[in-house]
């Protein structure tokens, strides 16, 4: 087997197609024996990483998806060729004003960050890429 296999996804931005990103981070983290708090962590980071794709780049084109599997975590690049983001412009949600709120949006990458061991993201007027890392042993 290769060292660092890697598993790729090519996801049209349809409706739930985050559950087939879902359904293969499962996968992978069992074949990783990752815990199932950890499996659920990615799942849960994954959904919103491919909702964000979906919903904020305005574009057309299909979402990739790479699991770079390793012997001390997963890596999970979410690519996108949209319109970009300025991280800088991003603001961290009120949360007495989300409580309050009907549109419960806006959690993404405050929740990612949370639940990913490392986030990195790329993004220009070409597109995004999102890099988020769990690591198999937790830091203690």
């Amino acid at each position: 087997m290769k060292k660092n296999p890697t598993v790729e996804l090519k996801l049209p931005i349809l409706k739930d197609m985050e559950l087939v990103a879902t359904h293969t981070s499962d996968v992978v983290a069992k074949h990783m024996k990752l815990s199932e708090e950890k499996s659920a962590e990615i799942s849960m980071a994954l959904i919103e990483a491919c909702i964000n794709a979906f919903e904020h780049s305005e574009t057309k084109e299909d979402i990739y998806i790479h699991f770079i599997i390793s012997d001390e975590n997963l890596t999970i690049k979410v690519i996108d060729r949209g319109v970009g983001f300025d991280a800088s412009a991003i603001e961290l949600p009120n949360i007495d004003q989300k409580l309050t709120d009907e549109r419960k949006r806006g959690w993404g990458l405050m929740l990612i960050k949370e639940l990913m061991d490392k986030v990195d993201y790329e993004s220009d007027n070409t597109g995004t890429t999102l890099t988020m890392t769990k690591n198999k042993k937790t830091d203690e």
